[in-house]
């Protein structure tokens, strides 16, 4: 998690409030039709470490487990399903036609701020396909309209210039620098970007 995210907050009322949490407990899926993303379950423990030990995938993901094997990973998946009975969190899995795991989404909700937050990663055979950040763009309209979330934040090491250019050319406004705490209490800076539902839909018209 990161210390002060997210920067903007804006007090909500409470009816809308429990709108958010309810609309994080009925979610089932990330996206429509054949390609759209599950959520993850306790036994897609074994192909989801198998995904995140590559080096290319979990390297710049602080949110991940330390260290990474069967049973953090289990954990890690049943601390996401508490996340959404609570309405909090949703973890997702995209598979391939063979029923390995080729990325994973990873959303933090703020209900009481009316905000969100999306992590995850894609196998680097999808990398540099436009899939990225179509996928992206896509996730951010989902979540604004599926959760009836107003803001969005995002956070990125100052290293990872690809996740800037991609926030940046989404059209996310970067709002300074905070510390980032680790799984195993280690802590790394952090870059944040925000977006309103109003800016994003004015940039992102379907």
């Amino acid at each position: 998690m990161a210390d002060s995210i997210p920067v903007t907050r804006i007090e909500v009322p409470m009816s809308r409030i429990n709108a958010i949490r309810d609309a994080v407990c009925g979610v089932t899926h990330l996206g429509e039709g054949p390609d759209a993303s599950r959520l993850a379950g306790a036994s897609d423990a074994p192909a989801l470490l198998a995904f995140l030990s590559d080096p290319a995938v979990h390297a710049p993901i602080y949110t991940l487990p330390r260290p990474l094997t069967e049973a953090s990973v289990e954990a890690f998946i049943t601390d996401h399903i508490a996340q959404r009975a609570e309405g909090e969190g949703l973890l997702f899995v995209r598979e391939d036609g063979e029923g390995g795991i080729v990325g994973y989404t990873d959303i933090q909700v703020w209900p009481h701020w009316a905000a969100g937050e999306l992590g995850g990663a894609l196998h680097p055979s999808l990398h540099n396909q436009g899939r990225g950040t179509a996928g992206a763009g896509m996730s951010f309209s989902w979540m604004f309209r599926a959760l009836h979330l107003d803001l969005i934040c995002e956070t990125a090491s100052p290293e990872n210039v690809p996740t800037h250019r991609l926030l940046d050319g989404l059209g996310f406004e970067r709002k300074g620098e905070v510390t980032s705490t680790r799984t195993d209490g280690t802590t790394r800076a952090s870059l944040v970007w925000e977006v309103t539902r109003a800016d994003w839909f004015a940039r992102h018209k379907d």
